[in-house]
């Protein structure tokens, strides 16, 4: 198995904090998706031309949830309920919109502007982080190793990117500080790479 992301890409990150928490050797490979040569193995591996993706042997996989189960299944862990996947659903669609607001800001659009696209996408990350502010505190919450991961690989990138101020997101930053002892997280941190 070999996992190809990029450094600043909270997907990719949650996989490798994944494999650090299981103590998984999970051989990884930084892409700029942008080089021509990083670019084109990336999409001879994955038609969606996105990261992270993993490769084993002929299978390819190309999404980091179902890179997750994948692992999951290959290394028989815990697998999540249908609660905490629920929970990672709307920690995807927060982490979705911001991306695509970041991909808007550097195609020099102001995202601020009153448009059904922007709106949207505004509308979605705000009413995700107080449904997340609310839900990371609970206990069923916290049992899940990729749910914590997954959480916190947003709220850092977020806070890397200065994407958001979470400032009346109390829980949010509160989970943030406690789980930035998580392992891995040192070995992933973006403002290393």
């Amino acid at each position: 198995m070999h996992l190809y992301g990029s450094d600043t890409s909270p997907y990719a990150r949650r996989i490798r904090m994944f494999a650090h928490y299981h103590k998984l050797d999970l051989p990884y490979t930084c892409l700029d998706i942008f080089a021509q040569d990083d670019r084109q193995t990336m999409v001879e591996h994955n038609p969606t031309r996105k990261i992270p993706f993993l490769t084993d042997g002929e299978l390819n996989i190309a999404d980091s949830g179902l890179i997750m189960r994948y692992l999951t299944e290959q290394k028989q862990l815990n697998e999540m309920t249908w609660w905490q996947a629920n929970q990672l659903v709307q920690i995807d669609a927060c982490n979705d919109s911001f991306v695509e607001l970041l991909i808007c800001k550097r195609s020099e659009f102001d995202t601020s502007e009153d448009r059904l696209f922007f709106n949207l996408q505004n509308e979605r990350v705000t009413a995700l982080l107080g449904y997340l502010n609310e839900q990371c505190v609970k206990d069923v919450f916290l049992e899940s190793s990729y749910l914590k991961i997954s959480l916190y690989c947003l709220l850092d990138w977020i806070l890397f990117r200065d994407l958001y101020d979470l400032q009346n997101f109390d829980e949010l930053l509160a989970f943030h500080q406690t789980q930035s002892n998580l392992p891995g997280v040192t070995q992933t941190d973006p403002r290393h790479s």
